[in-house]
């Protein structure tokens, strides 16, 4: 059920706009300011589209292009003039956003950064991208884990970026902070297609949870990007789905407080409860222990692949960048 995409909206509804936004080429200063505006006036448009909209999502790589530049001139920071002109649209328009900003670091590589803002201006979640997309992309590794925040109309959001959706353990983790709408914004180009649609559809199922996604769309002369804005329920169960026109904005109803009710009712694949509950039925409360060898490996920095030392590809010189000297510094508190 969508409400026709959010037209016929329930009281417990919280309608999604999803902005297949056309991809850019942003080289200066000049052009990330031209793009932030372009940005804006689609909040704007968003809205006026459909008056019910909560929440207007941006995919990644919206304000910057896909060039993976790491020019300072062109990085973005929390506190400067992009994020600023993102809080004050969304005030102004009275809808909740999420954007996409490759953030200054002056410690190392730039981080791909997103960020949700309330419909007061707020900054709600700012989230760091976990898994770049290696060996493509030159960002700095996330640091400040997977947040969750609370969102419209009685919703609790988590923001994942891209690549991270193809690790379930970060749709697992946005589940078990809570969540009930997992946004997931990508700049993805088109060999990626079906490994999108699946994955948008398990990480749902998996943890009865919304998985509302996008990409870039359209070409800037060198790559294309494929839209497919897809919003999922928590059943696995696509509600809505874009195309490859680029700005088209996809819009959806979607029911927290459904998926509250099944979290809490199903007993047939209640998943994210039985993961650590195996068995139920034979032993109380069933099993709570962790049998996963990969688990216990990476908590104790054992993680090693059976065939880790045949494995090609461990740096980004393939696609230009030079070896990585610096080791990573850990995580900062979640």
């Amino acid at each position: 059920m969508s409400g026709l995409g959010g037209l016929n909206r329930s009281p417990h509804g919280v309608v999604i706009g999803m902005v297949q936004l056309q991809l850019p080429t942003v080289v200066t200063p000049a052009g990330l300011s031209a793009q932030t505006r372009k940005i804006v006036a689609m909040v704007t448009k968003a809205k006026k589209g459909m008056p019910s909209l909560d929440l207007v999502v941006f995919p990644e790589y919206a304000l910057h292009g896909l060039s993976m530049d790491t020019n300072p001139a062109i990085m973005s920071r929390i506190d400067g003039p992009e994020v600023a002109a993102f809080k004050e649209a969304c005030a102004r328009e009275k809808v909740w956003g999420c954007f996409s900003i490759m953030e200054q670091n002056p410690d190392g590589n730039p981080y791909n950064s997103g960020i949700i803002i309330d419909a007061a201006g707020e900054l709600r979640l700012y989230y760091r991208k976990m898994h770049p997309w290696t060996p493509v992309e030159p960002w700095e590794p996330g640091n400040v884990g997977i947040p969750v925040c609370d969102g419209p109309n009685g919703s609790k959001l988590a923001l994942i970026i891209c690549h991270d959706g193809m690790f379930p353990e970060m749709a697992r983790e946005c589940a078990y902070k809570g969540a009930d709408i997992m946004l997931r914004t990508a700049g993805y180009t088109g060999p990626i297609r079906h490994a999108w649609r699946t994955t948008n559809q398990a990480n749902a199922f998996c943890n009865l949870m919304v998985t509302a996604s996008v990409c870039m769309c359209g070409s800037d002369g060198v790559f294309n990007s494929m839209g497919e804005g897809m919003i999922v329920n928590f059943d696995g169960t696509p509600i809505v789905m874009g195309s490859g026109i680029a700005d088209e904005i996809i819009t959806a109803e979607v029911r927290p407080d459904l998926v509250a009710e099944a979290r809490k009712g199903w007993g047939v694949e209640n998943n994210i409860y039985q993961f650590g509950h195996r068995g139920f039925v034979a032993v109380k409360g069933g099993a709570q222990d962790c049998p996963y060898t990969y688990m216990t490996a990476l908590a104790a920095g054992k993680y090693r692949l059976p065939w880790e030392r045949e494995v090609q590809v461990t740096d980004g010189t393939s696609c230009g960048f030079p070896v990585p000297t610096r080791v990573y510094g850990g995580s900062q508190g979640r």
